[in-house]
């Protein structure tokens, strides 16, 4: 809804810029601490501009939206830190589907972890707001061993994805000893940063030392540990645990992936979530296919292996590790945005409270990227990526579903907008 200039008179002004919107009497988490504090939240040209306390009136454009947060709760727009965007040369309308979904989830920041070249163009249409998305930062094509032949050939990928523009490196399997370390060396020579998985070749220990940023998936702590196989050396943990905190690593866990990869989520339970409506029936078919075909290999490692990752997480946070929300979406059962519910259960069970969890979404990814921009808290001069929830997330993760809109870059998209979107995506995949 729309109010004229003349509703509020306080006599501060705010300047007439395009795209001013006020969040009026809302309960805000500003993820600077735990409290919730009831305020008056204006954004102007894409930045917070003033927070007031509630019931201040303030001079405001003509045409400024206002939004009543009465009774709901404000929180900084929620980061994806390990994503995929598809390429642009898949089915039409693939791509903005899959941006559509992640910002009706409240995801305002995706950090894409496959690059191909036509990302880079999409990076800047986003930043710039020419195309609905979250905020896009952005892995070049992975470094594995189907693109990498030597150590010079890994210097010169590295030194050619800096000149292209990628926000980082993609670390994937397959590397030798002397391609990882010629591809560490050069990237911390140019400042490239770099993360991923952890080749086996090289190992979780050597990893660290060479200056690897993220670990995707806790990748190579399990098998450090023995808890691929076995019960976890509980010795060795608290040491790894030490020497993450000290290297300063963060962790990306996509726990929620690892429960559908591992069978350890029953596959009637996959396949009622609702959200399955965005995708063809097809590649749900393929989903089920794939878990069948795995059932008895992974029986026998499957509690195991699942139980073990989430001890290695809550020691991890624990132990002042970092972590970084992250869900490797698109993939089986796993939707973009709507991934995100499914991984905070897990972030919940490992011993995180709702605001640490809240962190890895927001506080963090910003302290990741902080060099590059300025957002993760509501607070004057932040980007304005802000979610708003018709419930008190601190109370009960779950809440982070209950979203009544989303702003990215200081542009709002009410319930009624993600929705609209969301029903086209599901009109195309409609079932017969």
């Amino acid at each position: 809804m729309r109010l004229l200039t003349s509703l509020f008179a306080l006599a501060l002004a705010l300047p007439s810029l395009a795209q001013t919107v006020v969040f009026r009497n809302v309960n805000v988490i500003s993820m600077t601490s735990p409290k919730v504090e009831k305020k008056t939240v204006v954004v102007s040209d894409g930045k917070i501009g003033s927070i007031l306390n509630a019931g201040a009136m303030v001079k405001l454009p003509e045409g400024t939206t206002i939004v009543d947060g009465s009774g709901k709760y404000l929180i900084p727009g929620l980061a994806e830190m390990h994503g995929h965007i598809p390429p642009s040369g898949g089915p039409p309308g693939l791509v903005s589907d899959v941006l559509a979904m992640y910002l009706a989830n409240g995801i305002t920041t995706v950090r894409g972890m496959l690059g191909h070249p036509q990302q880079l163009t999409l990076r800047e249409n986003a930043s710039k707001s020419l195309v609905v998305s979250p905020n896009l930062y952005l892995a070049g094509p992975a470094f594995n061993d189907q693109n990498i032949g030597s150590p010079q050939h890994a210097m010169d990928k590295v030194r050619e994805q800096k000149e292209e523009g990628w926000d980082l490196i993609k670390v994937h399997e397959g590397l030798t000893m002397e391609e990882y370390d010629a591809m560490a060396r050069t990237a911390k020579e140019v400042g490239m940063r770099f993360g991923g998985h952890v080749p086996d070749a090289v190992g979780l220990v050597h990893a660290i030392d060479m200056g690897q940023e993220t670990f995707e998936h806790m990748d190579g702590y399990l098998e450090y540990l023995g808890g691929d196989k076995g019960p976890i050396d509980e010795k060795k943990l608290a040491a790894i645990v030490k020497k993450s905190k000290a290297a300063g690593v963060w962790i990306v866990p996509t726990s929620a992936l690892w429960g559908v990869v591992y069978n350890g989520i029953p596959l009637e339970t996959l396949k009622a979530y609702p959200e399955l409506k965005y995708v063809p029936e097809g590649a749900v078919n393929t989903w089920v296919k794939l878990y069948e075909g795995r059932a008895k290999e992974t029986a026998a490692v499957s509690k195991n292996v699942l139980a073990n990752r989430q001890r290695i997480l809550s020691a991890l946070f624990k132990g002042g590790v970092k972590i970084l929300m992250g869900t490797d979406a698109p993939q089986q059962f796993s939707l973009p945005g709507f991934s995100l519910q499914h991984e905070l259960l897990y972030m919940r069970d490992a011993g995180m409270s709702p605001y640490e969890i809240l962190k890895s979404g927001t506080v963090n990814p910003g302290q990741y990227f902080a060099k590059q921009d300025s957002f993760g808290t509501i607070e004057t001069g932040k980007r304005a990526d802000l979610v708003l929830l018709n419930a008190n997330p601190l109370t009960d993760i779950r809440n982070v579903s209950k979203i009544e809109g989303v702003m990215v870059r200081g542009k709002w998209f009410s319930r009624a907008d993600l929705d609209e979107r969301l029903a086209k995506i599901e009109e195309k995949y409609a079932r017969k």
